[in-house]
């Protein structure tokens, strides 16, 4: 494999769900000794929070797992991004709506809910926790972990066998 695998997690705001799930999924490529086949970034399709960290409840549920998302600071969606990554990966319908209205044909297929890399699961949207309490928190946890490791084999199957 020469070119690295690019992997962008997008929620609303970049404040919860997709930083969370940008910390859990580099966590698992760090544990596989992936990193330096694989990137990571992740954004929001609103521009409400660029320049933020990330939300202390969605700090301190992944670092309560060992994923220290403290370093991740919310950034816009940019028209680039479509064609450096590989994989867009949206939250909910909502948020893939809007990648779908802003990329260009030649890379719609790179953009999925990433609920579809969790088999497992029937559900296949990651709830918004801002407005709720820690529980919510903790069930986006649960889903991103399950997405990422879904994710994580996809990508070793395709590109690093």
């Amino acid at each position: 494999m020469h070119e690295k695998i690019s992997v962008l997690f997008v929620c609303m705001g970049n404040i919860c769900r997709s930083p969370m799930a940008e910390g859990v999924f580099r966590k698992l490529v760090a544990t596989a000794n992936l990193s330096q086949h694989i990137v990571t970034d992740s954004a929001g399709t609103h521009a409400y929070h660029v320049g933020e960290p990330a939300d202390r409840r969605a700090q301190e549920t992944a670092l309560k797992h060992g994923v220290d998302i403290s370093d991740l600071h919310a950034r816009k969606v940019l028209p680039q991004d479509f064609g450096q990554f590989q994989y867009i990966l949206a939250m909910d319908n909502d948020n893939l709506q809007r990648l779908r209205s802003l990329c260009p044909p030649a890379y719609q297929p790179r953009l999925h809910l990433f609920l579809e890399f969790a088999a497992e699961l029937t559900q296949r949207q990651v709830p918004d926790p801002y407005y709720g309490g820690p529980q919510g928190f903790e069930q986006v946890y649960t889903l991103v972990e399950a997405a990422a490791r879904g994710l994580l084999h996809d990508i070793q199957q395709r590109y690093l066998v």
